[in-house]
C-alpha cells in the first residue's frame, strides 16, 4: 500500500539545488513552497536576477520565500502555516536555527556533496578536487544543530577523474543526489527509513572558499598546483603574473618530466607547449589560461601575444 504524498518545503538556492527540485516536483509529492535566498545584482549592469531555485518554481506555480533573516518570527509562522511533513534542504546558504527544523512532523534532510563524515562544510566538492581525492559522492543526511552531523540514510559513491574541475564534479554529484533523495523521501513517506550515525573519528571539514587561496606558490608540487586549479573554479581560480600581468589558470596537465630548473621558471614555450618547472623539479604545463580583462586562451593562442622564453621566471 503507497503511503500519502508528504507536504514538503524545499530550502534551495543555487544550480546544484535544481537537480533534485526537479525530482521532489515530478514525483507524488508535493513541493508546497520553495525557500530561497534572496535575489541579488548579476552580470555587468548589477540587476537583480531571480536564483536559480526561484525561476524554477515559478515555472511551476510553487510559491516561494525568501527571507533576510530565517529567524524571524514572522517567517516561522508562514512556514508553520504551511503545515509540512518533511523539509529537504539543498545548498540553501544559510545554517538552519532549531526553531526552524523542529516545524516538519518529520524533520528536515539535507543533500550534501560528499561522503559524510569526509568534508563537512561549505565547499565539500572544492575541498575534494584540492585535496586530490579520488572518489566522492553525495550524502542524504537528516539536518541537526551542529553542521552536518546528522545522521545518514543513504550514500552514492562517484569517482573524481585526474581532469575534472569543481564545477564538473558538482553537476554530477547533483544529478546523483536528486535520484538518491527521491528514494529515502518515499521511505521517509512509508515508514521504511533507517538512520546511520556519522563516524566522528572521520570527519573532516571543508570551510568556505576564500580570495587568497588562488595566490600561486610555484614551489609546491606539480600535482598539488594542478588540484588547486582544478579545484578553485568557478572562483577565485588560480593565478600567477606573467609578463608583467595577472594571468588566471584555468586548465593545467601535470608532466611526467623532471627538471632542475627553479620553480616559477618557464622550461618549454612554443607551440601549444607552455611549460613551468614547480617544487620537487615537477612540470606544470599551462593549457588554458585567461589574461586579467580578457577572454580564456590556450597556451598557443597566449604565447602568439606574449614575449615568452625559457628562463623567464614567474611570479606567483
Amino acid at each position: 500500500m503507497v503511503s500519502a504524498p508528504l507536504r514538503i518545503i524545499y530550502f534551495g538556492t543555487p544550480e546544484f539545488a535544481i537537480p533534485s527540485l526537479r525530482r521532489l516536483i515530478a514525483s507524488r509529492h508535493h513541493v508546497v513552497s520553495v525557500v530561497s535566498q534572496p535575489d541579488r545584482p548579476r552580470g555587468r549592469g548589477h540587476h537583480l536576477a531571480p536564483t536559480p531555485t526561484k525561476a524554477l518554481a515559478q515555472e511551476h506555480g510553487i510559491p516561494v520565500l525568501q527571507p533576510e533573516k530565517v529567524r524571524d518570527e514572522a517567517f516561522l509562522e508562514s512556514i508553520r502555516a504551511l503545515r509540512p511533513d518533511l523539509g529537504v534542504v539543498a545548498a540553501y546558504g544559510r545554517l538552519l536555527p532549531e526553531s526552524l527544523l523542529q516545524i516538519p512532523r518529520l524533520g528536515m534532510i539535507n543533500v550534501h556533496a560528499s561522503l559524510l563524515p569526509r568534508w563537512r562544510g561549505a565547499a565539500p566538492v572544492h575541498r575534494a578536487v584540492i585535496a586530490g581525492d579520488t572518489d566522492t559522492g553525495v550524502t542524504i543526511m537528516r539536518v541537526v544543530k551542529e553542521l552536518d552531523a546528522g545522521p545518514m540514510f543513504a550514500s552514492l559513491r562517484r569517482p573524481i577523474g585526474p581532469e575534472e574541475t569543481s564545477p564538473e564534479v558538482e553537476r554530477a554529484l547533483a544529478e546523483l543526489g536528486a535520484a538518491l533523495l527521491v528514494d529515502v523521501v518515499d521511505r521517509m513517506a512509508d515508514g521504511r527509513a533507517t538512520e546511520m550515525p556519522q563516524d566522528e573519528r572521520r570527519v573532516t571539514l571543508a570551510p568556505k572558499i576564500t580570495r587568497d587561496e588562488g595566490m600561486l606558490d610555484w614551489n609546491l608540487p606539480a600535482v598539488r598546483i594542478h588540484n588547486l586549479v582544478r579545484g578553485l573554479q568557478p572562483w577565485p581560480l588560480v593565478s600567477s603574473r606573467i609578463s608583467g600581468g595577472r594571468t588566471l589558470l584555468h586548465r593545467t596537465a601535470v608532466l611526467e618530466e623532471r627538471t632542475t630548473a627553479s620553480a616559477g621558471t618557464v622550461v618549454r614555450a612554443e607551440g601549444d607547449r607552455l611549460d613551468v618547472a614547480t617544487g620537487g623539479g615537477g612540470v606544470l604545463r599551462l593549457v588554458a589560461v585567461q589574461p586579467e580583462g580578457r577572454r580564456v586562451m590556450s597556451a598557443r593562442e597566449f604565447l602568439a601575444g606574449h614575449r615568452i622564453a625559457p628562463g623567464l621566471t614567474l611570479d606567483s
